[in-house]
């Protein structure tokens, strides 16, 4: 199993991590590749507590960063091995909140109990009392495998890894400079970066050719041929799939504000831009009929109500 993304629903949500899980026959070993920058600690929390639960033995292996709620995730291991150039991270929980006074009181409240469950989890495995793993992730504490060895976060060592996905990490105030350098830096695949350039090449080639055919075939004005990007480099995989995931969050926030969360899967299936989508939505909202509770009082006179020349002539019978 495999955890190399974002925690939440953009990327490894728990109900797809429990599914996945849960078709495993009883008491498998389970060994599970963590690479994450975190995200959401409930879904974090509810992983977590199903490793806890699974019969068989759970070993996590940090390939190269388990940070913030994926950090979490790692204390489920029996065993957590770490690469010499990992890192592994705990901070604070944090969470957004707009309204009243109470309501950033509320807020704090819940994070402060949010933070008392990380709290109990990371010193059970790690053996430090919950006072000393509360300084840490007060100042966000950065581990690499030799300090996460040493503090009881990480239980064996291996030979360093190259890193295998790379994250957003700027958010962390923290972050260590050695793991900026070497995110920012580090190179894409050698064969995919030789193919996609012999690509761009050979389509440089076919232009080159056909406007040599355009020049010798005729004097007549001829349409343009579109231009090759002027350096003809193959497209950047990381701002492609950063433009994809943008578009991703776009749509499903938009559905969300309507009140329609299930049509995003459609909407992303069918690769719909955001008019489209916008579209879409309003003209659903249009042919929706109001959902009317009968709990509810409503304006008007009920269905059920008795006109009043009945009622009139019950309760005044006329004589005789």
């Amino acid at each position: 199993m495999a955890i190399y993304d974002e925690i939440g629903a953009y990327g490894v949500s728990a109900k797809g991590f429990l599914s996945e899980l849960g078709a495993l026959p009883e008491g498998t070993p389970v060994d599970l590749r963590l690479n994450s920058p975190g995200g959401s600690v409930f879904d974090a929390v509810a992983i977590h507590n199903a490793l806890k639960r699974h019969a068989g033995p759970v070993t996590v292996w940090i390939d190269g960063i388990a940070a913030s709620a994926a950090s979490y995730i790692a204390m489920a291991g029996d065993e957590i091995v770490m690469p010499e150039n990992a890192f592994l991270m705990i901070h604070d929980p944090a969470g957004l909140v707009m309204g009243t006074a109470e309501d950033m009181r509320a807020m704090a409240e819940a994070l402060d109990k949010v933070k008392g469950s990380l709290v109990a989890g990371y010193a059970a495995k790690s053996g430090r009392s919950p006072e000393e793993v509360s300084a840490l992730m007060a100042s966000e504490t950065w581990f690499d495998a030799a300090d996460a060895m040493a503090q009881g976060f990480a239980d064996r060592l291996v030979e360093p890894v190259r890193i295998a996905a790379r994250f957003e990490i700027s958010r962390f105030r923290n972050a260590p400079p050695v793991l900026v350098d070497a995110i920012e830096t580090e190179p894409e695949n050698d064969d995919d970066t030789e193919g996609a350039s012999a690509e761009a090449t050979d389509e440089a080639d076919q232009v080159a050719d056909s406007e040599d055919d355009q020049d010798a075939t005729s004097d007549a004005p001829q349409l343009p041929a579109e231009a090759p990007p002027p350096s003809g480099a193959p497209p950047d995989p990381a701002a492609i799939r950063s433009e994809a995931i943008g578009h991703a969050r776009a749509v499903i926030d938009l559905c969300r504000l309507a009140g329609q969360p299930q049509m995003a899967g459609r909407f992303l299936e069918q690769d719909a831009n955001l008019e489209e989508v916008r579209a879409a939505l309003l003209a659903a909202k249009a042919e929706a009929e109001p959902e009317i509770a009968p709990h509810h009082p409503q304006p008007g006179r009920s269905s059920a109500a008795r006109p009043w020349g009945e009622i009139v002539a019950r309760t005044f019978k006329p004589k005789g």
